[in-house]
């Protein structure tokens, strides 16, 4: 039973040997709008309208409480990143701290996580891309091939192509891609500022009335969802969560201990202000009950305040600009693959980097099986599931930030969390708070997609890691 507890040295963790290393190429700028890209997205673009439809103007609470949840996991994943930079985020953490066992189903939860975001917003984009193309260019698609079954579809084809194109760009470089994703950062936060000054003129204090119709903690309505502000936070948390994106770029930073903790703590700092601006001016300007209908609120908003220029402006950027989330999130997929491939747990030959310095096998599969997920599933399941992900990650996080500050009391910190033994349990109770307001099939799901994972270690990684061959 020692598989369950050997660990990873703290030096291990922080030097990679030739050959399977990733190259530094990253500043923060780079980390910041890898950050930023993937906050800001599909979660208040889209989930704006999910989590008006479960809180009603209270979801301005769910994003607060979603907020400093992520806030507290934020400064965790600072100093941790910093102390090992190097790919693999909290499944790394987790293999140096807790054991392989716990290391292996933090990284089985991240691969859950990162492959189905990039799938949920891959759903987003199809939604505003679509309305861009009805609305703007006249086009209108078939309703076979841009809806899964769920919806009376066939298959969500604009959410496959998306999925399938940022795979691409991925493989052309790390640095190329970050400068990508850097442009469209900019963009997507100009139309953002637009949209708060537009909704802004037409804010009405009376759509905040009644402010918490559902009530605070979760309860189950007649349709059988589990609305309130709570179970709202636990939705919306998707749409906070992106900075363990950059934890993953870690091996990647030119800096570490500088451009991690700016790229990081700078990133959620910045959203944080972005998401209470755009959500009030969203909710002042039209009805709670109103957005929820739409999958594209805010391109709603402006349609109807008889704005269409500015409403196909906004269409036309997330168009262009919410590939950046799925380009964060599949980057940081393909480096968790990557790290779990490097130490043994899966194939070796996944740890093969290309002359670029980038994974190609993974990036390619998670390409592949992110688009077959969008094709199919609708945005709510597949938001939901990946909270549950990054629900366990951001609670291992903490947990082992926690352990090292007793364990390893005289190691290097280039970043310190202040009031570590606050943060960190504030984060792990925030996080399991979050988690038992997620719908129950969600959780069922998740506990299936473990015990899966346990079952693939136990027949493979068990006895193929780099720790069992030593």
């Amino acid at each position: 039973m020692s598989f369950i507890t050997r660990r990873k040295s703290l030096s291990a963790s922080q030097t990679q040997e030739s050959g399977h290393a990733l190259r530094r190429t990253l500043s923060w700028p780079h980390l910041v709008a890898l950050g930023v890209g993937a906050i800001v997205g599909t979660g208040i673009l889209t989930l704006t309208g999910v989590g008006a439809g479960l809180a009603g103007p209270a979801v301005i609470l769910s994003f607060v409480i979603a907020g400093a949840v992520c806030a507290c996991a934020a400064l965790a994943y600072a100093e941790m990143a910093t102390m090992m930079p190097a790919a693999g985020s909290a499944y790394t953490y987790s293999y140096t701290v807790l054991g392989e066992l716990l290391a292996w189903i933090v990284g089985w939860s991240l691969i859950l996580e990162y492959t189905v975001v990039c799938s949920a917003v891959s759903v987003g984009w199809s939604a505003y891309a679509v309305g861009f193309l009805q609305n703007q260019a006249g086009i209108e698609l078939p309703q076979a091939l841009i809806a899964g079954p769920h919806a009376g579809g066939i298959v969500n084809l604009p959410a496959v192509f998306i999925s399938l194109a940022v795979a691409g760009l991925l493989l052309a470089g790390t640095r190329e891609s970050a400068n990508v994703n850097f442009v469209l950062v900019v963009l997507k936060l100009i139309a953002l500022a637009i949209f708060v000054a537009v909704a802004g003129m037409a804010f009405n204090s009376g759509n905040f009335e009644p402010f918490m119709p559902n009530g605070f903690l979760p309860t189950t309505n007649a349709e059988g969802t589990r609305v309130g502000v709570a179970a709202a936070a636990a939705i919306i948390f998707f749409a906070f969560y992106g900075f363990d994106a950059i934890s993953t770029a870690a091996e990647e930073a030119k800096n570490p201990g500088r451009d991690l903790t700016i790229g990081i703590v700078g990133s959620m700092l910045a959203c944080t202000v972005i998401y209470m601006l755009v959500a009030g001016a969203a909710l002042g300007a039209m009805p709670a009950a109103e957005l929820a209908k739409s999958e594209e609120p805010l391109a709603l908003v402006l349609r109807t305040l008889g704005q269409p220029l500015a409403a196909g402006m906004m269409a036309a950027v997330a168009f262009v600009a919410l590939p950046t989330v799925i380009m964060a999130f599949m980057f940081g997929q393909s480096r968790i693959f990557f790290a779990m491939a490097r130490d043994g747990l899966l194939p070796g030959g996944l740890a093969q980097v290309s002359g670029r310095g980038v994974p190609v096998f993974v990036t390619i599969f998670t390409g592949v099986v992110a688009a077959a997920i969008a094709g199919a599933f609708p945005l709510d399941e597949i938001a939901a599931l990946a909270n549950a992900g990054t629900l366990v990650a951001f609670i291992a996080t903490a947990a082992c930030m926690m352990i090292l500050r007793k364990r390893e009391p005289g190691a290097q910190r280039p970043f310190r969390t202040p009031l570590w033994w606050l943060v960190g349990t504030a984060a792990i109770l925030g996080c399991i708070w979050l988690f038992t307001s997620l719908p129950l099939t969600t959780m069922r799901n998740f506990l299936i997609w473990n015990g899966l994972g346990v079952l693939v270690y136990l027949a493979y990684g068990r006895a193929k890691s780099g720790l069992a061959r030593a």
